[in-house]
């Protein structure tokens, strides 16, 4: 004889799956200037492009660009907590941390906001995908290795997804820097959504 409470049981889950699979999935992407879309139209740019792709895809999707242009570990980190309890992401993707290599940043500072970004998401329930950076040489071999070197790190703690460098095939590409040689292109963003769906599309 089959009890009842746990027809009633089976029946609360498969309830419960059901309304888990027609519910939208939040994607946030907390990022500075290069997914702020700096000069470029905002909805040319490659989370504009990212959200296109996932709804297209047949499953429902909300993505939320929650980047800054100038924005750094730290400034990302201040503003994550309400980010966080306002749209209560399944899915946060980190691109952060190239303003702050370039104004020469102490790169335990980097790492801690970084690592406390990564920890507030995963608190919030949300899974984690870590967009990396590299600056120039100029800055010094040593510095420049240790400032990638981060990102592993950091990612390596959440046994997170990584792309160690987002600007890969776009930095000396021509046509796909602005003139500042810092933002990309508005050609160059089908191009970082390629690089980003490597890493991402295993969380999706």
């Amino acid at each position: 004889m089959v009890s009842l409470l746990a027809v009633g049981a089976s029946h609360d889950s498969a309830a419960a799956e059901q309304l888990e699979a027609g519910r939208a999935r939040t994607v946030l992407v907390l990022g500075d200037s290069i997914s702020a879309g700096y000069g470029i139209q905002r909805d040319h740019g490659w989370v504009a492009l990212l959200s296109a792709r996932l709804n297209a895809s047949g499953r429902r999707f909300n993505v939320v660009n929650a980047s800054v242009s100038g924005e750094t570990t730290g400034g990302g980190l201040a503003r994550l907590p309400r980010v966080l309890e306002t749209h209560a992401p399944d899915i946060v993707i980190v691109e952060l941390g190239g303003n702050d290599g370039l104004r020469g940043y102490p790169l335990q500072q980097i790492r801690a906001n970084l690592q406390r970004i990564g920890e507030l998401s995963r608190t919030a329930g949300a899974e984690l995908v870590f967009l990396g950076m590299r600056i120039p040489p100029n800055y010094g071999a040593r510095y420049a290795n240790a400032f990638q070197q981060v990102f592993a790190d950091v990612a390596g703690t959440f046994d997170a997804p990584l792309l160690p460098f987002f600007l890969e095939g776009i930095a000396l590409t021509p046509g796909m820097m602005q003139s500042d040689g810092i933002h990309p292109t508005q050609a160059a963003q089908p191009r970082l959504l390629d690089n980003a769906w490597a890493v991402l599309s295993g969380v999706i």
